[in-house]
């Protein structure tokens, strides 16, 4: 395997939520701050997702005070702790940019009725098999059968 590839999968997570554009989702994040730690949540709106692999991200939004909040998100960062789906949204787009020029309720999309709210996990990160090296079976040779090989020849 390509190192990079190896490094890259040394960093994966094993289980990553299962996140769709249009989902209204409440990520709760770790903070660090001196040396104290606290988990702050952010709920908003998924309005894109990109990449793959280690570099894959997700945009959240929100609007807090009248001020539209976006904030990216790295899938496999360490410092999400989990990503919980508060709604499931219905979305024809991959990117949901025209929310940003919406304001209230025009902001939200139409929710899914039908659909069941599960935080479903994706396995992603499956243990990498390690080469193992061919066992040879050694025979080992006994008195009995050198003499009846010597038999056998003669």
């Amino acid at each position: 395997m390509d190192i990079i590839k190896s490094i890259e999968h040394e960093q994966l997570k094993s289980k990553v939520p299962d996140i769709r554009v249009g989902n209204t989702v409440r990520v709760h994040q770790r903070i660090k701050e001196g040396n104290r730690q606290r988990i702050q949540v952010f709920e908003g709106i998924v309005i894109k997702k990109q990449n793959g692999g280690l570099n894959e991200t997700f945009t959240v939004r929100r609007v807090a005070y009248g001020v539209g909040v976006e904030k990216t998100f790295l899938l496999n960062s360490p410092l999400i702790e989990k990503v919980e789906t508060v709604r499931v949204g219905k979305a024809r787009r991959a990117k949901l940019y025209y929310l940003r020029d919406r304001v209230g309720k025009a902001a939200k999309t139409k929710e899914n009725i039908g659909a069941r709210i599960e935080n479903n996990e994706i396995v992603v990160k499956e243990e990498m098999p390690a080469e193992e090296p061919v066992k040879e079976e050694v025979v080992e040779a006994t008195a009995e059968n050198t003499t009846e090989e010597v038999k056998n020849e003669n």
